[in-house]
């Protein structure tokens, strides 16, 4: 590994799980990278929330070269691309760029005014301020707005809503809920058939909703595991029921349960007659980037659902960061499968923390970003 890619926590042997005859390897070292997302050029974009920054990586053959492609922005973390326009996600506002040349210019804001921890009425209050962005093969754009906090239940009437995917109609205008009930869609990417998907970070220390001694309780053991952590398909209206209902089950098509904190007798939201959840992390699990690979890869991960999974900061044993996947079958996605892992050792300490995975246009590699370690990683499939 060349001096600049060693520095800790690849100062002593890591081991990472990988599928049999693949390879990891540290590609590039950047400080806390977020979402990725190709240009049509092929150089690489990386969010940095934390800087302000979109950076450009150039694959050579002597390694990436990182180029600031924009910088000042209020923690930009979402990136895609429509064509040669590019959309990123900041904590305020979603813009679109004309990209050309490695760079991105004729800045525009299609969705102004979104609510961050600078929001007059939210007084520096504001858990999910990250945002995420897809745009639908119909040219409608896609973003997400986090909740306040665990439980913030006027976060479903503020304007704009929170906890909320938000849709601007192909074409422009202005932004109506598309999805609701969503505490965190971290997670946000466009299927092969053309769907809009979002992975969730539901939310914590729930009371047990089953009758018996402990209900009503906010039981440790209980919570470890409950709720699992939620990838849903989104249909307009589609309502994920946060804070007044909770997937239960799983781990595909978890139906919802009453959260019996917020709607105990269910004046608030019917859980039982909303759509089960189509497929599910482990509780804590903390998803974030979400893509969708449609050929290029070797099979089994040709088509499918890549997803960095952050890991829990709140239980007991801690739940584990990897790079996971979902195979798409039938218009649907399989069970989560572990692509990359051991990132954490049996004490629950951690050398890495996954992001965001994305298929590369280098022959079927997988790029990974770390913002625990501090680097970009790339998995490559066996050679031939």
């Amino acid at each position: 590994m060349p001096d600049d890619l060693g520095a800790a926590p690849f100062d002593a042997p890591r081991k990472a799980k990988v599928p049999k005859g693949w390879s990891l390897s540290v590609w590039a070292r950047t400080s806390k990278p977020r979402l990725l997302a190709w240009a049509p050029d092929g150089n690489l974009l990386v969010s940095v929330p934390s800087a302000g920054q979109v950076l450009r990586f150039e694959p050579t053959g002597a390694g990436p070269l990182e180029n600031t492609l924009l910088t000042g922005l209020d923690q930009p973390h979402g990136l895609t691309f429509a064509g040669p326009t590019l959309y990123v996600a900041e904590s305020d506002q979603i813009d679109a760029y004309d990209y050309a040349g490695g760079a991105a210019t004729a800045q525009r804001t299609i969705a102004p005014g979104l609510p961050d921890a600078k929001s007059p009425d939210l007084r520096g209050a504001y858990s999910h301020a990250l945002k995420s962005v897809a745009v639908g093969p119909d040219g409608a754009v896609y973003f997400s707005i986090g909740s306040t906090g665990n439980v913030s239940v006027e976060d479903r009437t503020a304007t704009p809503p929170r906890a909320t995917i938000m849709r601007i109609p192909p074409g422009g205008g202005p932004a109506e809920p598309f999805a609701t009930g969503v505490r965190n869609g971290t997670g946000l990417a466009v299927a092969p058939d053309g769907s809009v998907w979002t992975a969730v970070n539901n939310r914590d220390n729930i009371a047990v909703p089953d009758p018996g001694p402990d209900y009503g309780r906010v039981v440790p053991d209980y919570v470890d595991d409950h709720p699992r952590e939620s990838l849903a398909k989104l249909v307009p209206g589609r309502e994920l029921g946060w804070p007044y209902c909770n997937p239960d089950g799983g781990p595909a098509d978890l139906p919802f349960v009453r959260d019996v904190q917020t709607n105990a007798d269910g004046q608030f939201l019917d859980c039982a007659s909303l759509p089960p959840v189509e497929q599910s992390f482990g509780a804590h699990s903390a998803p974030l980037g979400l893509s969708f690979t449609n050929g290029g890869l070797p099979a089994p991960y040709d088509r499918g659902a890549l997803v960095g999974v952050h890991g829990s900061w709140n239980r007991q044993n801690p739940q584990e960061p990897d790079v996971s996947f979902f195979p798409w079958q039938d218009g649907g996605l399989g069970d989560q499968q572990t692509l990359v892992g051991g990132f954490q050792s049996e004490d629950g300490s951690r050398w890495g923390r996954p992001v965001s995975a994305v298929a590369g246009p280098d022959g079927g590699a997988i790029y990974v970003s770390d913002d625990y370690a501090d680097a970009i990683y790339r998995l490559a499939p066996p050679a031939g």
